[in-house]
């Protein structure tokens, strides 16, 4: 699959530009939060996969697990927060976590929307057999990576035999009415770089993968969202490896698209972390940056206690406001 290559090599000395001051060159205040209307729940850091991108350096090894007394406390937030009308639940893998079910059903039971951020070859794990049939019970949105359409680049960043299990996973979702037309199950896929550029542009890419996933293995889905490799993590330890970090950074600052500042996805979402903490995205959370005043689950009565709060931000935060942008729900623009 061929990668946004024509934005490098770039000049290092944008790689310390600050983003605060980045928005002020622009004209633009300190990012603040809206009403929050999406909520994300990381509800752990096990996975039964280790991916090379992964932000959250999630794996099978990893012990950090949301328990149920903080997903009780969450429910009971969600609850006294009419505003949110997302809940979106991640990990990890966060089907691996046994409570996932019980905050499924909790939150369509408030009539949420519920979306799980699905690896796909967690559906072939041992005792989750009928985790695909909950999940169309329930009527959750999937949203699923898949890297790319072609068997050699998915292994490469996921593992061998990924591609495979991954397709007999889509294929088994298509069967119980995922993707399909009027079935009201939709099923999203996520595509990021296999290295340090931006993702190409995201309407051409979802028509690609289209044409190649009908055509090479009848599969069908709703849509793509192309998200930008965060230098966080896994993804930044490869980087500074390969020397490369800088001139990564430098890209991102580089291609800063001010129009993307009003969508990121930080203004109108919270995210919880499987200890109970509170931050500002999910990428924060694995960076360890708290919402400013540092508060956790117990500490407030309501979402709604956080509109209008500071958000924290990062070097990082380049890598949602570059080109067309980056969020969990793919380009800005």
């Amino acid at each position: 699959m061929a990668e946004n290559t024509t934005l490098l090599p770039i000049l290092n000395a944008a790689a310390s530009v600050d983003f605060r001051e980045k928005l002020r060159q622009h004209g633009l205040g300190e990012l603040r939060r809206r009403e929050v209307t999406t909520l994300q729940i990381n509800v752990g850091k096990l996975c039964n996969q280790a991916c090379h991108h992964c932000h959250v350096e999630a794996g099978p090894k990893r012990t950090e697990i949301m328990p149920a007394s903080v997903a009780e406390r969450v429910l009971t937030l969600l609850a006294a927060t009419p505003s949110i009308q997302i809940v979106d639940i991640t990990g990890g893998a966060p089907e691996l976590n046994e409570n996932f079910r019980w905050l499924v059903s909790e939150s369509r039971r408030m009539q949420k929307q519920v979306i799980d951020r699905c690896n796909l070859t967690v559906l072939f794990e041992p005792g989750l057999e009928t985790l695909a049939e909950f999940l169309a019970g329930s009527q959750v949105e999937i949203t699923a990576s898949l890297p790319c359409y072609t068997e050699s680049n998915v292994d490469q960043q996921r593992g061998k035999g990924a591609f495979e299990k991954s397709i007999r996973a889509l294929r088994l979702l298509n069967e119980i009415g995922y993707g399909q037309p009027g079935s009201g199950l939709a099923l999203n896929l996520v595509y990021n770089p296999l290295g340090a550029s931006l993702p190409p542009p995201q309407e051409k890419l979802e028509a690609d993968y289209k044409s190649h996933l009908r055509k090479d293995f009848g599969i069908e889905f709703n849509r793509l969202f192309t998200i930008t490799n965060m230098p966080i993590k896994r993804f930044a330890d490869m980087l500074a490896r390969e020397g490369r970090h800088d001139a990564y950074m430098g890209l991102l600052a580089n291609h800063f698209n001010p129009a993307t500042v009003d969508h990121v996805m930080c203004r109108d979402l919270v995210s919880i972390g499987w200890d109970g903490k509170i931050y500002d995205c999910d990428f924060n959370q694995m960076l360890d940056l708290e919402t400013p005043g540092g508060k956790d689950i117990w500490e407030i009565d309501s979402f709604s206690e956080l509109a209008k709060s500071r958000i924290a931000t990062g070097r990082h935060c380049f890598g949602c406001t570059a080109g067309a942008g980056s969020s969990c729900g793919g380009s800005l623009q």
